[in-house]
């Protein structure tokens, strides 16, 4: 950096106290200006805000064992508070633009993985598991290892195999795929509609609402998720102002009495570490929990490198600087979500807008975290999002995280075919679990017919016994007459 940088960079500081907090966050030293920061810091909070939609959407939608239903803004509450929180110890103690909240895919496996077996409290429980777990590996050093040990090709097929569920889920939660209630006489498990066809208003929001929101990702728009959402609920607030529609679903887009409101805590603790032992045995929640930071590892690991690399912050050895730091926040945000009820939190790709506004330190995200702590006291704002409005959004994460496929080698079958699997059955069962099982079962089997046992890692061989017991879980009870 040439002289007269350093000295602009020192006039744009101020005074004393700010030269003081740009000395802490390196902002000069790195390049960077408060005025970028700042610029930063809402960019990356705008193209990431429509989690405060999403999570709750998709965590509300879902019941437990019991039959219980999450509380929507207290979902709201619970989303915006970790992410303010953790994105902002990420700034102060990791000094990266990285912003932190719940993670889409991890909040899928929540819902629809670990709910439908145990109440909430023990899938919370499991959640904070999983955060601790991440916690010790990174300490031991063992986080590299289990990234290492399983091969790239499946890490892809995992991020795709996710996509696609979170594109089903959303087409599923807008109505625009059903179930066929007579499914036993028909030939077709799943139809168009309700009827076969397209039909009411709802339908129009949703299906409008994923033009829109692909028109705009194809334009490359920042925010365009975000845009997405906000223009279409203001079309179903209109909607649903003059016609007559009989059901919404979850969500009927009504304005609120109120804008600003006291948030509600009521889900913050609600958690059981060990209970989901008693609810599907030891096998069953290792494999859950598995597959839970299998989920988080790859997210952050591509994640904090691709921002840090974006922002031009990797050292001459292409390593992120304080990373052991960085990692450790990130488990512990997954341990924080757990604990608030608001699913695992885990870093966000998004963070790259912040970085194309200029951001470079984690002053940035001081102010990212400001805004969702600001979101706090919106709630009733952020709760009137029909199902309709935000299920596009799923649909175009989905897209996104399909990209991953292009990496994939599929003229090698030994790499093609568990990669398929694993794609395929995630959606096919509604599970990310039985995805990942799928996958790791045919690389081994299909590594070893081809000879080359050695190539595939111990703890894959480990892990993949354990999927082993985990699908032939009935015949071995059988067996055992347990």
């Amino acid at each position: 950096m040439s002289e007269a940088q350093k000295t602009a960079g020192r006039q744009d500081a101020g005074p004393s106290t700010v030269t003081g907090v740009d000395r802490f966050f390196r902002i000069t030293e790195r390049g960077s200006t408060f005025g970028r920061e700042i610029r930063g810091g809402f960019a990356t909070f705008f193209t990431m805000a429509y989690i405060l939609v999403l999570n709750p959407l998709i965590l509300g939608s879902a019941k437990d064992k019991f039959g219980e239903q999450l509380d929507p803004v207290q979902l709201t509450t619970a989303t915006a508070l970790v992410a303010a929180v953790m994105t902002i110890i990420m700034g102060v103690g990791g000094n990266l633009p990285l912003a932190l909240a719940a993670g889409l895919g991890l909040n899928a496996v929540v819902a629809f993985q670990l709910a439908p077996l145990m109440s909430w409290d023990d899938a919370m429980g499991l959640i904070v598991l999983e955060g601790l777990l991440i916690c010790v590996l990174v300490v031991t050093g063992l986080r590299e290892a289990v990234m290492h040990a399983i091969p790239q090709p499946l890490k892809q097929a995992i991020s795709v195999g996710i996509g696609l569920f979170i594109a089903l889920i959303g087409f599923v939660d807008a109505g625009f795929v059903t179930r066929i209630p007579d499914a036993a006489n028909t030939t077709v498990p799943v139809q168009l509609g309700s009827t076969g066809t397209l039909a009411g208003w709802p339908m129009l929001v949703f299906c409008v609402g994923v033009l829109l929101t692909i028109g705009l990702l194809a334009r490359k728009v920042r925010g365009a998720i975000l845009i997405s959402i906000v223009a279409m609920t203001v079309v179903a607030l209109v909607i649903n102002a003059l016609a007559d529609v009989k059901t919404w679903g979850l969500t009927t887009p009504e304005w609120p009495d109120r804008i600003v409101d006291t948030p509600d805590f009521g889900l913050l603790g609600q958690f059981s570490l060990f209970g989901a032992f008693g609810q599907v045995g030891v096998v069953t929640v290792v494999l859950l929990v598995f597959t839970l930071v299998l989920s988080d590892f790859f997210d952050t690991m591509g994640t904090v490198v691709g921002v840090s690399a974006e922002a031009g912050l990797l050292d001459e050895d292409g390593k992120v600087p304080g990373l052991g730091k960085v990692l450790l926040i990130d488990g512990a945000a997954a341990v924080a979500g757990g604990a608030a009820s608001a699913s695992s939190a885990t870093s966000y790709i998004e963070s790259a807008a912040g970085v194309g506004e200029g951001a470079r330190t984690g002053f940035a995200n001081l102010v990212t975290g400001s805004l969702f702590g600001l979101a706090l006291f919106l709630t009733p704002l952020l709760t009137i999002v029909p199902l309709q409005a935000a299920a596009p959004a799923l649909v175009a994460v989905g897209f996104l995280m399909m990209t991953q496929v292009r990496h994939i080698e599929w003229d090698r079958y030994e790499i093609a075919i568990p990669a398929f699997l694993t794609i395929a059955v995630m959606p096919f069962t509604y599970s990310i679990t039985n995805g990942i099982g799928a996958g790791f079962l045919a690389y081994v089997l299909i590594t070893t017919v081809l000879g080359r046992a050695k190539e595939v890692h111990w703890l894959l061989w480990g892990t993949s016994a354990l999927f082993l017991v985990y699908f032939a879980i009935d015949p071995i009870e059988q067996l055992l007459g347990v």
